[in-house]
């Protein structure tokens, strides 16, 4: 008897490993996929829920660098510039919201709006608006343009980076741009897409996307003689001056002293979108 419970006994340690093995077994294969799926979505979402659309953040009063001196002729000498706190859109205006301004009967649409227009691109940038539709839209949102000077504080800050990022160069990451095309909407992305490139204030895609039309009349030698203090560029003028690059320029129209400049009734190849600003 004594030797039959010592052999039963061997037996149940013998078989216990096993027997305890499988559970574990099974939770790890379990958890495998769940700890997977949550490392992509860690990938995938940003650590801070996105702002909701409208929203806009406030620059702070203060001294900015504006220009650069390895940039184009158009962007020395690089300079101080103080401007007044004020507020700007954290992203670009979306065909979306340009659908409510136009249900107003305030301005007439843009080329190709049937099809902008469409449910799949509600959330990307509008694009086609020429300079007085886009003043027409942030004055009817109680805004305004901004000037050259308040893009250029917002998008790069006051530590004199080359992008809204910082001075690494730029990828796919960090902005939309460096594609093939012209009329495309499909090569524009929703607004806030791309965590990885917004300035330091957590302001989305003012590097590629569209190009962004700001208030301010352009001069290839206004920087020799701008004021210090809150310029907002010359009286009167042939071209406005737009900012930011698009989905199909050059890394280099990417950095944030870049200057580019178009009629203001100009609605074509780069795509002109826009964001507002208001006084704070």
């Amino acid at each position: 008897m004594r030797r039959m419970i010592v052999l039963g006994a061997l037996i149940v340690l013998a078989t216990y490993p096993a027997m305890g093995a499988a559970p574990i077994e099974k939770v790890a294969k379990e958890l495998a996929p769940a700890q997977k799926q949550a490392q992509t979505q860690s990938l995938e979402k940003p650590a801070v829920p996105r702002p909701p659309a409208g929203t806009m953040v406030l620059i702070p009063a203060g001294e900015f660098t504006m220009g650069s001196q390895d940039g184009d002729s158009d962007e020395r000498p690089v300079h101080k510039v103080q401007l007044n706190a004020f507020s700007i859109d954290v992203y670009e205006v979306t065909v979306g919201q340009y659908e409510e301004f136009l249900r107003s009967g305030e301005a007439h649409a843009p080329l190709d709006w049937n099809t902008m227009n469409q449910s799949a691109h509600h959330k990307r940038p509008v694009a086609n608006i020429d300079w007085a539709d886009a003043a027409a839209y942030c004055k009817w949102a109680g805004k305004r343009l901004p000037t050259e000077a308040e893009w250029e504080k917002a998008a790069r800050g006051t530590d004199g980076r080359l992008y809204p990022w910082g001075n690494d160069p730029p990828t796919p990451l960090h902005a939309n741009y460096g594609k093939t095309g012209s009329h495309n909407y499909d090569a524009l992305l929703p607004v806030g897409t791309l965590e990885a490139g917004k300035s330091p204030y957590g302001v989305y895609d003012m590097a590629g996307n569209v190009w962004e039309w700001v208030s301010d009349w352009y001069d290839s030698d206004y920087y020799k003689s701008s004021p210090q203090q809150n310029p907002e560029g010359l009286p009167k003028g042939g071209f406005k001056v737009i900012r930011g690059g698009s989905w199909n320029t050059s890394a280099r129209n990417l950095r944030s002293s870049d200057r580019y400049w178009d009629p203001p009734s100009f609605r074509s190849l780069y795509f002109p979108g826009f964001r507002c600003a208001k006084n704070s």
